[in-house]
């Protein structure tokens, strides 16, 4: 029995190659039913996300499946074209590997919650295709209540690192609840989706999307429950934000420091904190001087973000140690199962010479037998039918020189020996 961790990742293979590799998750159910075919697979599942690749397996044999054969086949490549990127992890390292992805440790950017989510949604396609059992599932959720554990001991998710996420916490620190705010997003590309997630994940509702491309920000708005405009009618809806993002490739600036003057004066000079995330900027600098406008560049974020990831990074030394815990725990539930099925055998041959034993009593009993005699009978048998088989072991561990043997009986049984060298005081 083993466990497994094998695929690529962000930092040991191109994106050329995630890309070709990677999973669409439509296909996920029936690839995990062509996995689990393979010699030794008792039970697997696929997590693919633009970063990783990775199949987790339970093997019931000491058998190799050849994994990398497997995937490579599956996706139409050459062996040796993907063996250079793999890493294969097993049991306890695999363990590891699991608690690490779960808490974000093995993440691009250091302790991002994003893939705890995604591991979570990778397990349950996988235990809907009917190919997850007691040991990879018990892995799983392991690893989600490990990450739950430090996020919640540890300071790793108290640090934004990214762009969208540090300027969301910044407008959290300038107006705390962010629910009955609303929020201006310039553009429509990757980091203005981002923003827009974390503005929802962090309670706030309304949202005014405005891109050159209206179809786009359409597209967007309707994902957010958001109001798309096209740019030119910014300058008409400006007053009505409390929080302006803006990421363009404009070559121009979008907003100007006399429109937003004119829209803090329609606002009663109620504040406006502006993030202009584009190089070049979309906002004026001047706007800056304004009062009752927070205004932050991308630069002034990095500042933020790189010390925060100092302190992420020192949050991950503390989740590491946590995590060289619980692997110790889940393997010591993992070695428990061999005691189980040892256990079971023992007691399964207690009661068959117990039933055999009991069969016989009645028996004599039926035919007129003197009860105290077959309850003595009964006795004595149970007790040497029960330690007849160890005895003749012990015996001939004892004429073979197996003191190990001798020395784990002792203490199996929890036997007291006397000396056989002391006197006698008699």
């Amino acid at each position: 029995m083993s466990l497994l961790a094998f695929g690529v990742n962000h930092a040991t293979a191109p994106v050329e190659l995630r890309e070709r590799i990677s999973f669409v998750e439509d296909t996920v159910p029936e690839t995990l039913t062509d996995l689990t075919r393979e010699r030794g697979v008792a039970e697997a599942a696929i997590l693919s996300t633009c970063n990783r690749t990775e199949i987790y397996c339970h093997l019931d044999q000491p058998t190799d499946p050849s994994l990398l054969h497997w995937l490579s086949d599956h996706h139409g490549l050459q062996h040796e074209q993907l063996r250079p990127f793999v890493y294969l992890h097993q049991d306890e390292y695999a363990v590891k590997h699991v608690l690490r992805v779960a808490s974000g440790l093995d993440s691009m950017v250091l302790g991002e919650p994003q893939v705890l989510g995604q591991l979570k949604h990778a397990y349950q396609i996988a235990v809907n295709a009917g190919s997850i059992g007691k040991y990879l599932s018990r892995l799983f959720q392991h690893s989600f209540r490990v990450a739950k554990e430090i996020r919640s001991s540890t300071m790793i998710g108290a640090h934004p690192v990214s762009v969208a996420f540090a300027a969301v916490r910044l407008a959290q620190q300038i107006f705390g609840d962010l629910s009955t705010r609303t929020a201006l997003l310039i553009g429509a590309g990757e980091t203005i989706e981002l923003a827009a997630r974390h503005l929802r994940e962090n309670g706030l509702e309304r949202m005014i999307i405005a891109n050159r491309t209206v179809e786009r920000s359409q597209k967007l708005a309707q994902e957010f429950s958001a109001y798309a405009i096209p740019l030119a009618d910014i300058p008409s809806h400006l007053a009505e934000a409390d929080i302006v993002f803006s990421s363009t490739a404009s070559q121009l600036p979008i907003l100007g420091k006399g429109a937003i003057e004119r829209a803090i004066k329609t606002r009663k000079h109620r504040p406006m904190f502006m993030v202009d995330i584009a190089v070049p900027r979309d906002i004026e600098p001047e706007a800056g001087e304004l009062k009752d406008i927070y205004l932050y560049t991308v630069d002034d974020l990095k500042d933020v973000i790189q010390e925060n990831l100092r302190n992420r990074k020192q949050a991950a030394v503390q989740a590491g140690e946590i995590i060289n815990i619980q692997v110790l725990e889940f393997m010591d539930w993992l070695n428990s199962l061999d005691a189980v099925s040892t256990i079971c055998a023992l007691r399964e041959q207690a009661n068959d010479i117990h039933e055999d034993t009991l069969i016989d009593a009645r028996r004599k009993l039926r035919a007129g037998a003197n009860p105290e005699k077959v309850i003595q009978e009964l006795s004595n048998s149970l007790t040497n039918r029960i330690i007849h088989q160890p005895t003749a072991q012990l015996r001939l561990a004892g004429t073979e020189g197996r003191k190990e043997l001798l020395l784990a009986a002792q203490e199996l049984f929890n036997l007291k020996l006397e000396n056989p060298h002391k006197k006698s005081d008699k």
